[in-house]
């Protein structure tokens, strides 16, 4: 069977092609009476006659489409600001097309032929800028999300108050009387996790002690350096604040393995506040960083610029949640 086309429709309800093209590009009303738009109406949906958005969008010359760049899918994170993006351009006639960058947070491989050519804009998100070269994006709107505000190669930036959720972690902390801090610090090269970094040692004051190690973003590897860590002479940490949930849960188990308690021997944060969080045991204090808004506000800042409408917003506050896995420091 053929497709049916607008000039079937026409034909069936005894109209022009261009009238059809009136009635449902739904720009009728003082043009057609409502009821031969009734009429074109019902001949479409009994021919089951559906636009042809390819040929449409090549008259327009947008495909109404965004990628949505992320280093991974493996993290809940990424999932949950696609979500996000997905519900704003669903609202607003668009499609999200998520890509995992095969390499994480470098240079991302340019998924279609031509990029230019199947997208109106690109949204990537815990990025550097210069990752999304090969995608060609020259000439494509950019909003980064959760990545460098100073990069003057994007449209628009989307970030969370990342300084702040560190301060409030901190500040738990030390009102429990912890003194002796570990940052654990994520191995990935990335601009949100050197925002964590920098803004840790300008929160302790003099009287606090901090050491920072490195580990992959994987339980397990959270789990070998918190052992290695833990098992050197010394003083131990009292506190352990991480940069992620999955490097919280390596470090809790890395403590159990070594027959400390959590919290009563010492105490564990983590970041974004992934379904993870709740299921360790004891259950995570940890910053909530609202993903799904994350995605919103940058599926929102993409429309505004292919509007032509300069967008800004203040970075998106974040939460300490308070669980069982931190409490009083050890006398």
């Amino acid at each position: 069977m053929t497709r049916p086309t607008s000039r079937d429709v026409a034909a069936a309800a005894g109209v022009s092609q261009a009238t059809v093209s009136l009635v449902l590009g739904d720009k009728w009303r003082g043009r057609v009476s409502e009821r031969t738009a009734d009429l074109v109406r019902e001949s479409a949906a009994a021919l089951g006659y559906r636009p042809n958005l390819a040929a449409r969008n090549l008259r327009l010359g947008s495909t109404r489409t965004a990628l949505l760049v992320v280093p991974a899918l493996t993290n809940e994170f990424f999932a949950r600001v696609y979500t996000g993006a997905a519900r704003v351009a669903a609202a607003h006639g668009f499609g999200v097309v998520l890509y995992p960058s095969p390499d994480g947070t470098g240079p991302a491989r340019d998924p279609f032929a031509s990029a230019r050519a199947a997208l109106d804009g690109v949204i990537a998100s815990s990025m550097a800028a210069d990752a999304l070269d090969a995608l060609g994006r020259e000439g494509l709107p950019l909003v980064m999300l959760d990545s460098d505000p100073a990069s003057g190669t994007a449209a628009a930036h989307v970030n969370l108050a990342m300084a702040d959720g560190m301060r409030q972690a901190v500040t738990h902390l030390l009102d429990h009387g912890h003194r002796r801090f570990l940052h654990l610090a994520s191995a990935v090269d990335s601009w949100t996790f050197d925002i964590r970094a920098k803004a840790l040692p300008a929160l302790l004051g003099p009287s606090t002690e901090l050491r920072t190690i490195r580990a992959p973003l994987t339980v397990h590897g959270a789990r070998t350096a918190m052992e290695a860590l833990l098992e050197a002479p010394g003083p131990r940490p009292t506190a352990v604040i991480c940069d992620d949930d999955i490097l919280a849960a390596g470090a809790c188990k890395a403590a159990r393995r070594l027959g400390l308690r959590v919290p009563d021997d010492l105490s564990v944060t983590g970041f974004d506040d992934l379904a993870l969080a709740t299921a360790v045991e004891p259950e995570l204090t940890t910053v909530r960083l609202p993903a799904e808004r994350v995605g919103e506000q940058g599926m929102s800042a993409l429309l505004a610029v292919l509007d032509g409408t300069p967008w800004s917003a203040p970075d998106i506050p974040v939460e300490l949640v308070v669980r069982d896995s931190t409490g009083p420091a050890p006398a």
